[in-house]
């Protein structure tokens, strides 16, 4: 396994050592959070800038502020190559150092990983990605996805396009064609698409991508020619993006009406087709750009320093800011386990009460330095999600330009299916454990 530690703080040099000596480090001197990254293989070219924007986040916070409450976060990185197994055996390494969090960054290792939360007391946070109904707190108490699910996603785009075609009604007899990574990420809405057919009386056509054919798309694209769908959905992630939107360009399918969830969205993703790509359309859960104070405080302290991987002209862009996001929940959570226990240094048993009563407000996000950049997000014990809006930006043929407000999720659709499909995931997995947390007020 290839490993990159990224450690920081007064604990560092202890966490080189034997693994028993790095677990006292960090649970003595420091609070320990690992990153599950992939800066390699096919996905790399949208794993490389999520995993500079969570480390160098909580880096800044350690440079600028001495870490959170006092206390320096012990970062590590392990690298999974985007691979079930490579997560699985890295959970497995960093465990025995107490972290507070995983942060899994793939939907296959967290589906792997969510039996083992409750077992072994550590959370899992899946931050817009993995399973949505892991939202339902009384059956998830370790998982966590905020802001919002893929389900929600789904309804947000379909939302937009409703909004462009004169209402939901207006689907009945058109084609939405849906091109997905073939994997547990890809097939995650795909029963809702369903359902969504079924009330709106629209044709949707799968176009499955396999992994292993991600960067050979032209086949598929010919059926999209056939179809002739009136939109175009993409689940789609790593190599798999650009070359869709190089093919879509290619057949002359218009970009106006082809639209990405939010894992599909990186300047990468576009920048390829060059001005073929105009157009293109994706929902986003962040703002981009690097014009934030905290941004700022990122380049000050971290990336000027060289104490980051970051090109410097890369920091703002979507998937950077989108691994901001994700370390910004997690300190938020850090500070608010801080809060509601009293100490300095928390467990991993505090960080799943500070994740489940987090609440991070407009205000609170003006004052952290990012005002605007996320929806205002509220957890709580029955929804480990919030169901938050995203909006939608569009390529203009060099960068990301918001086109929409934020757009909220159907959750009037979404929730009873969510509880549904927490209930089947419960009846399939049995034993599975019952809840016994109790439920903290939110602070």
């Amino acid at each position: 396994m290839r490993w990159k530690h990224l450690l920081v703080g007064a604990a560092a040099a202890g966490l080189f050592g034997a693994a028993g000596l790095a677990s006292k480090a960090v649970a003595q001197d420091s609070m320990f959070v690992p990153l599950l990254t992939y800066r390699t293989g096919a996905f790399a070219n949208s794993g490389i800038p999520i995993a500079n924007g969570m480390h160098d986040y909580l880096s800044m916070l350690n440079e600028r502020d001495g870490g959170i409450g006092g206390v320096k976060i012990a970062i590590e990185e392990c690298e999974t190559g985007y691979k079930n197994e490579k997560g699985v055996e890295c959970y497995e390494a960093l465990k025995g150092k107490r972290p507070l969090v995983i942060n899994p960054y793939s939907t296959g290792i967290t589906l792997a990983l969510i039996p083992k939360a409750s077992v072994d007391h550590i959370p899992v946070l899946s931050m817009a990605y993995g399973l949505s109904a892991s939202a339902v707190g009384q059956d998830f108490p370790w998982i966590f996805n905020p802001p919002a699910t893929y389900w929600d996603g789904l309804s947000i785009i379909f939302n937009y396009i409703a909004g462009k075609e004169g209402g939901l009604d207006k689907l009945k007899g058109k084609t939405i064609g849906f091109i997905f990574f073939d994997g547990g990420y890809g097939r995650e809405p795909l029963p809702l698409l369903a359902q969504f057919a079924k009330d709106y009386g629209f044709t949707a056509k799968e176009y499955p991508v396999p992994p292993a054919d991600m960067q050979n798309q032209s086949g598929l694209w010919l059926g999209v020619r056939r179809d002739r769908p009136n939109w175009m959905i993409m689940w789609g992630w790593g190599a798999m993006n650009p070359t869709a939107v190089q093919e879509a360009a290619k057949a002359g399918y218009p970009m106006d009406h082809f639209i990405g969830i939010w894992w599909s969205a990186s300047e990468d993703d576009a920048r390829p087709a060059g001005q073929g790509a105009k157009g293109y359309l994706a929902a986003n859960i962040n703002s981009v750009g690097a014009d934030f104070p905290a941004i700022q405080d990122i380049l000050k302290h971290v990336v000027d320093k060289g104490k980051s991987q970051t090109p410097k002209d890369k920091v703002g862009e979507n998937f950077y800011n989108r691994g901001v996001m994700n370390s910004v929940i997690v300190a938020e959570a850090i500070r608010n386990a801080q809060k509601l226990t009293g100490k300095k240094v928390v467990t991993s048993e505090d960080m799943r009460r500070g994740l489940e009563t987090l609440q991070i407000t407009a205000a609170r996000w003006k004052a952290i330095g990012l005002d605007g950049f996320g929806p205002p997000i509220d957890v709580t014990c029955d929804d480990h999600n919030g169901h938050h809006a995203a909006y939608v930006q569009q390529w203009d043929g060099t960068k990301w330009v918001k086109i929409s407000d934020w757009i909220p999720p159907m959750k009037d659709k979404v929730i009873p299916l969510l509880d549904a499909a927490a209930k089947d995931y419960v009846t399939k997995n049995q034993p599975w454990p019952k809840r016994t947390e109790a439920c903290d007020k939110s602070s």
